[in-house]
């Protein structure tokens, strides 16, 4: 059996509505993780992990927030690219880069000692706590906009102050 990546012929659950607490409680996860990070680093991070994940859909959503908050376009065309671009990421926003791909592809061998001592290297505990709860929302988020087939484009969140 093989997956095409077509848009979807079949009608898919709006997650929201079907599935209200579980989505406001990832709402409030959400709103948690990023307490007290950089917003610039937020968007690298969940912007890395949707392109690892394939989820247009928020790619859309967190380039264009990026961009709203004064990121440039030069440096989100080098997020796909940032191990070869490393001289526009800063050590910290390195770090976090890396351990997102780790997370996000779990899979592929877990989170190396490497990666989470460098992340823990340059973030505080508490910090490096939230940052993988980004990781983690991000990563849900994307899967829910993947599974329901969400539309890239368009943006289906509450306005944001």
């Amino acid at each position: 059996m093989t997956h095409e990546n077509t848009i979807a012929t079949v009608a898919r659950v709006n997650f929201a509505k079907a599935a209200p607490k579980a989505f406001k409680a990832l709402i409030g996860f959400d709103a948690a993780a990023r307490e007290g990070l950089d917003p610039a680093l937020v968007e690298l991070v969940q912007i890395r992990a949707s392109q690892l994940n394939g989820c247009a859909y928020c790619l859309h959503i967190h380039t264009s927030d990026a961009r709203k908050a004064g990121e440039s376009d030069e440096r989100l065309l080098m997020i796909a690219v940032w191990r070869e671009a490393a001289g526009f990421f800063t050590d910290r926003e390195q770090a976090a880069l890396d351990l997102a791909e780790a997370v996000t592809m779990v899979s592929r061998g877990g989170v190396p000692d490497a990666v989470y001592a460098r992340a823990a290297g340059l973030f505080g505990e508490d910090e490096l706590a939230r940052l993988l709860a980004l990781i983690f929302t991000i990563n849900t988020w994307n899967r829910i906009a993947v599974s329901t087939a969400k539309v890239p484009g368009t943006d289906e969140r509450a306005p944001r102050p």
